[in-house]
Parts: structure tokens; C-alpha cells; sequence
């Protein structure tokens, strides 16, 4: 894997992180931002405060650089990657580690994904983000705080809370690729003394940036995403906190996006679907009655529909005659999540040991029960060889699972300037499992994660720190037709050091923070595939399987420098060395080869321009490294470069702002397979999926 930073982005951004303190000379201490709170975080505490592997993106960073999903603000954070396997991002990676693809069988996500408390891990489709206030990106393992779901970290999403005075928005936006959205969201208080509210509501609608020519469409690959959310805020009593939060996505996107020749011009004639509609809701209730506890309560529950078809030969009659090659998957998956978490925090009057140790313990239970049904169907004839074959085939399979876990985190005072944390999580998961081709398994076991960290402060304005953590996955099981003897697959661990440091100067005008991590993983859980009939491309079938271990080396940082109110600047790095030790396949011997999905460097850069009188505009530069696609084979995308950029104006009631993204319409590869489905010989070629193309827009909002 090539890594030349110096003809790369990367090497600007890295640049920049050294240089740009040197400007900090014409600034005045007057200059400074808001503190930002970690609301992933248990306390919820100032992110200054935490560990430098923490990238918040705020609600000006969301606005001004995405359009519609969080899949657009992922290269944004140094070491994080998405997996095109779908129509929107649904798997992410961070750290090189996390899922790929639609699974089967137990639903174990590596990359927690979190929107206002509701668990959407592994289901990522629903994220977007029109009135989102914050996205916290937490990397690395979050054994102690969101246990099994959480092996390479967390995303979490909190959308915008209700205001004390009542206020609203209302967008609206148009662009290239048919693409139209309009929103609303306001809310305020029902009354004096009386819960207040907010409401929002969202569509959004593209062609998809597919053009079908066997069927003479341009919308078999389109967007149509909707939205609605509503919250309340209710103190009913003195001390008591009460916070419900309800949603509602819609998210009915056509899916064909893939072609013979790796183009944007498609040739299906049974296009399919990606669609996932998501119902859920949170309550919160927090009780501070008490000078040594606290107590909160957060009860969730979520059910999604997700269908996901595809033309699984890409094709149609006319192109594939004389041959009759024809074949269509369909999966639908109906899920529901219950969750309650219960935790206790010490007060100012409760701390332990003299005054020096908060403490925290809690309960969390998640029950989570998953239908899946997948159908196969197609034919094959060569005319020549009198050949035929044909495919029917229906799978169902129920996956039920109990999830209880109980926790605890002490944070301990070190003299004056130093605060060691210690946190620890135990979790039992029971599960059962049956399908229409009479498998029934009911595994159980136990798991054990926690964290030591250390922060010292160096000076008012530098904080160092240092931290070993341990994370866990749950094993699982194979389904359908797996090789011999991996039908079942054990649970993994990852060990991670990683060591820091988080400045800031000129009253936070510049600050700047960089980790450097090592991560061993253990039984480390691989997604492979392989073909088991040549001429049969629905026989592609994935499935799990223990590499002896792997590890990873890495760094991540990222730069604020915000001198006034005109001019802002920003830029983020990560590189990773993310490599199996040992892990060999039938078809692949990976030792010491990279992992798929872990580019080598991520990186952005990127200034904001803000004018007195209301004008603005910002340029976002990304650049990332090429990656390997998959474990089956070793073929890697190219390294790319995207920019982005939007001007506009922006009043006290209104702004309008042109928007556009991929500016020099780069082409670029979010997944990759190796696989034969040209017939007749169905020789192994490299198959991509790409990247949206060059889009641009206007947007209009009216606030009041």
C-alpha cells in the first residue's frame, strides 16, 4: 500500500497542525468558543476534559459541510471509513475495524450507533441529519461504557433540543441529479412552568446518480428519505428531569448501483431496493434530590423493516444473450430493540475516600429479537452445452438475545492536577436461534471489558494522557452453506494503549489534540466470502470466521484555529497500519497483510470565511489512502482526494447558501468485490461500487 505523504493531502494536513500556531500571535486572548459537551460521554462532561480520540462535530461543522447524511461527514474523522454495501452508509469502520456487509445470523455490529440514546448499531441507514446538534465519534473500544456493541467505538447523534423561547426553521433546497429537499423544525415552551417541545420533520429526494439503460430510467438507484422527530423537555417537580424523545425514518431508496463495466450507467432489468423505515423512542429521567446521588433512568425501544434486494447478475436478456442468466436476492429484516439502563453517579456530597473519587455504577438489559428472511431465485441456460439450472430458495431464521450487563466507573483525584479514571463492565448474553431448515442453537456466554486511563494536567492550557482499555465482541455462528467445521465463530477481544495530548490556546481560539495508539485484537473476528457455485452468482455467500490475531498502529489528530470572526481554519489526520498476524483461508493467506476498509491515511483541511455583513464561504479538502476491499482477495481501491465547497449569505432571519460536493468529480471506489458473473466462463473480476459524483444545490432557510 502506497502512503507518499508529501505529494498527499495528508502531508497539509499535518502541515498545518505545527504551522498554523505560529499565526496565533496576531490574535488577542478576547477570542473564544463555547465549551463542547460530550453527551456519549456518562457524565457528559466538557470535552477538554476526556481523552484526545474523541472528534465532536458540532451543529455549525454538520450544517455548513453535509447536505443530508452522516455518511457525508465520515472523512471528516481521522481513521473512519464506510462500507457501500447498500445505498447509504449502514456499516462504518473506525480504526480499521467493523463490519462490511448485511449479516447474518446473530446481529454483532463492531461500531455502536447511537441517535438520542435509540441503539441503531448496525443499522446506520437511518442517520441523517437534518436538525442534529452534535455527532460525538468516540474510537476505540468502549468496553465500559457500551460493552459488545462497541469493539472499535461509537457514533452518537443527538438532535436539537427544545428551546426556552419558541422558535422554528423552515429549509428548502434544489439541486443537479433531480434532487429536492424541504424541512421544518420549531418548538418553545407549552406554557409557563409547562414542558417544552420541538418538533422536525424532513424530506429529502435524488435520482441516485444512476442512469439504467435497458430500461430507459434514471431514478432506479433514487433517494427518498424522510424524517420526523419530536421531543420534550419536562422538569415536573423540583429535581426531577424528564426527557422523551420519539422518531420516525422512512428511508425508501432504490438500489442498483453496480455495473459489468464499473460505471454509472447500469444494465439491470430487476432493479432493487434499499429501504429501512425505523420507528423508536427514548425516555430519559434524571433525579438529583439527593447531596450524595444522582439517579438516571434512560428506557428505549426501536423496530425497523429493512428490505434489501439487488439484481445479483447486473444484467438483462439482451445483454447477456445467447445465455439465460438471470437472478434477483431479496432480504427482509424486521428488528426490535428494548432496552432499560439504570445507573447511579455520586453527588458533591457522595465523592469516596476523602473527598477525592466520584463513582458511578449502573444496570444495563437489552433484549433484542431479529427475523430475517432471504430468497434467492434464477436461471441459467447455455444454449451450447444443453446446461440449466434453476434457483429457488427461501431461508428464514429468528434470532432472539438477552443482554444484561452491569457496570461501574470510578474517576479519582491525583493531587491537584491529575484525575485517574477506572471503569469496568460485565455483560451475560443468552440467545436462541432457529431457521426453516430446522438449525436451532441457543449459545450463552459471558464477557468482561473495562478501561484505566490517566489525564495530567501539564498547564492550564495542556492536558497529557494515557490509556489501556479492553473491548469485546460476542461470538455468533454461521448459517447457511459455511465450510466444514465454522459454523460457529468465538467472541473477540481488543487491548488498546493509546497515549495523548489536548492544547489550547488564546482562550480556545487555537486548540489542537493528537493520540497515539496500539491495538492488539485477539480471536479476531473476519467476515470472508466465497463463491460455491461458479455459474450461480447468488451462491456468493459470506460468513465468519477466528484469526489467530491482529494489531494495529496508528495515530489521530486534529487542529481548531478560529482567530476572530471572520476566518477559521481546521484540520484533522489519522494514519493506521491495521495488519493480520496470522489468518489463512482456502482461497487467501493473509499474514501480515493489511485489513479491508483501513486505508493507510485519512485526512481533511479545510477554512471557513465569515463576513460581518452576512457573507460566508468555506472549502473542505479530503483525502484518503487506498484501501483492500475485502479478506477473500487483494484487490484495493485507489487513493482519492474530494472537495467540497458552499457560499452564501446568512442574515439574522433567513440565509441562502450554493452548495457543492465532489467539485472536480473524482471517481472513487465505497466497495469493492472479486467474483465471477460474466458468463460464460464467469472469470474473477473486480467489481466497484462508486462514490456519488460531482452534485451542486442551492438551499434556502427562514428562521423565525
Amino acid at each position: 500500500m502506497s502512503h507518499n505523504f508529501v505529494a498527499r493531502p495528508g502531508a497539509l494536513a499535518l502541515l498545518c497542525i505545527f504551522a498554523l500556531p505560529a499565526l496565533a500571535d496576531d490574535v488577542t486572548e478576547e477570542d473564544a468558543v463555547d465549551e463542547i459537551v460530550v453527551v456519549a460521554d456518562f457524565r457528559g462532561r466538557d470535552a477538554a476534559e476526556l481523552q484526545p480520540s474523541i472528534s465532536v462535530l458540532d451543529r455549525a461543522m454538520i450544517e455548513e459541510r453535509a447536505v443530508q447524511h452522516f455518511e457525508e461527514l465520515v472523512f471528516a474523522v481521522p481513521n473512519m471509513n464506510w462500507s457501500g454495501d447498500g445505498h447509504r452508509a449502514r456499516y462504518f469502520q473506525i480504526r480499521g475495524v467493523g463490519e462490511l456487509e448485511q449479516y447474518e445470523g446473530a446481529p454483532n455490529p463492531s461500531v455502536g450507533f447511537l441517535i438520542d440514546d435509540i441503539d441503531f448499531s448496525g443499522i446506520g441507514t437511518v442517520a441523517t441529519l437534518f436538525d442534529i446538534e452534535q455527532v460525538d465519534v468516540l474510537r476505540g473500544p468502549q468496553g465500559s461504557r457500551y460493552g459488545a456493541n462497541a469493539l472499535a467505538g461509537l457514533v452518537y447523534m443527538q438532535s436539537a433540543a427544545p428551546d426556552d423561547e419558541w422558535r422554528g426553521r423552515v429549509r428548502l433546497g434544489t439541486g443537479s441529479d433531480g434532487s429536492t429537499s424541504g424541512g421544518i423544525a420549531f418548538g418553545g415552551p407549552l406554557g409557563e412552568g409547562m414542558p417544552r417541545y420541538r418538533i422536525a420533520a424532513h424530506h429529502h429526494a435524488s435520482d441516485g446518480f444512476r442512469n439504467n439503460a435497458y430500461l430507459g430510467r434514471d431514478d432506479t438507484n433514487r433517494r427518498r428519505e424522510t424524517m420526523l422527530r419530536a421531543k420534550l423537555d419536562w422538569e415536573p417537580v423540583p429535581d426531577w428531569y424528564l426527557r422523551f424523545t420519539a422518531m420516525h425514518s422512512d428511508i425508501d431508496n432504490g438500489y442498483d448501483a453496480f455495473a459489468i463495466d464499473n460505471s454509472l450507467t447500469v444494465l439491470s432489468d430487476q432493479p432493487g431496493r434499499d429501504a429501512q423505515r425505523s420507528s423508536g423512542a427514548a425516555l430519559r429521567a434524571e433525579w438529583g434530590g439527593s447531596e450524595l446521588l444522582t439517579v438516571t433512568s434512560i428506557t428505549t425501544a426501536a423496530y425497523s423493516d429493512i428490505d434489501f434486494s439487488f439484481d445479483a447478475d447486473w444484467g438483462n436478456p439482451d445483454a447477456w444473450a445467447p445465455y439465460t442468466y438471470d437472478f434477483i436476492t431479496d432480504n427482509d429484516r424486521r428488528r426490535r430493540t428494548v432496552s432499560q439502563e439504570i445507573r447511579l453517579a455520586s453527588a458533591p456530597g457522595g465523592r469516596l475516600f476523602g473527598d477525592t473519587t466520584d463513582w458511578l455504577a449502573g444496570v444495563y438489559i437489552l433484549q433484542l429479537d431479529d427475523v430475517l428472511t432471504t430468497r434467492n431465485r434464477g436461471q441459467y441456460v447455455d444454449p451450447f452445452f444443453a446446461f440449466e439450472s434453476l434457483l429457488d430458495d427461501r431461508f428464514s431464521s429468528n434470532f432472539e438475545a438477552l443482554s444484561a450487563a452491569l457496570f461501574a466507573q470510578f474517576d479519582v483525584d491525583t493531587g491537584d492536577s491529575g484525575l485517574l479514571t477506572i471503569g469496568l463492565r460485565g455483560e451475560r448474553r443468552t440467545t436462541r436461534f432457529s431457521d426453516n431448515a430446522g438449525l436451532e442453537l441457543d449459545p450463552a456466554e459471558s464477557m468482561i471489558g473495562g478501561d484505566l486511563r490517566y489525564r495530567h494536567d501539564v498547564s492550564d492550557r495542556t492536558s497529557a494522557f494515557i490509556g489501556l482499555s479492553r473491548g469485546y465482541k460476542a461470538g455468533g455462528f454461521n448459517l447457511g452453506a459455511v465450510p466444514d467445521g465454522r459454523r460457529e465463530f468465538r467472541q473477540e477481544a481488543l487491548w488498546n494503549l493509546e497515549a495523548g495530548l489536548r492544547t489550547s490556546w488564546l482562550d480556545g481560539a487555537l486548540s489542537a489534540s493528537g493520540t497515539l495508539f496500539h491495538s492488539r485484537r485477539r480471536d479476531q473476528q473476519v467476515r470472508t466470502s466465497f463463491q460455491l457455485v461458479p455459474n450461480d452468482p447468488a451462491s456468493f455467500i459470506f460468513f465468519t470466521d477466528n484469526a489467530a490475531s491482529g494489531r494495529t498502529l496508528g495515530l489521530e489528530a486534529e487542529l481548531r484555529f478560529a482567530p476572530g470572526d471572520t476566518w477559521e481554519w481546521y484540520a484533522s489526520l489519522g494514519l493506521l497500519q491495521a495488519e493480520f498476524d496470522d489468518f489463512v483461508t482456502p482461497q487467501v493467506d493473509l499474514g501480515g497483510r493489511e485489513q479491508a476498509h483501513a486505508p493507510g491515511y485519512t485526512a481533511a483541511l479545510g477554512a471557513i470565511w465569515r463576513h460581518a455583513d452576512g457573507w460566508f464561504a468555506r472549502i473542505d479538502v479530503s483525502a484518503r489512502d487506498e484501501f483492500y476491499f475485502d479478506v477473500s482477495h487483494d484487490q484495493q481501491s485507489d487513493a482519492i482526494t474530494l472537495a467540497n465547497v458552499r457560499a452564501g449569505y446568512t442574515g439574522e432571519r433567513w440565509s441562502a447558501e450554493f452548495w457543492a460536493r465532489n467539485v472536480f468529480d473524482e471517481r472513487y471506489a465505497v466497495r469493492g468485490f472479486y467474483f465471477g458473473n460474466e458468463p460464460p466462463d464467469f472469470p474473477n473480476e473486480l467489481y466497484i461500487r462508486q462514490g456519488d459524483p460531482r452534485q451542486a444545490g442551492i438551499m434556502i432557510e427562514r428562521r423565525f
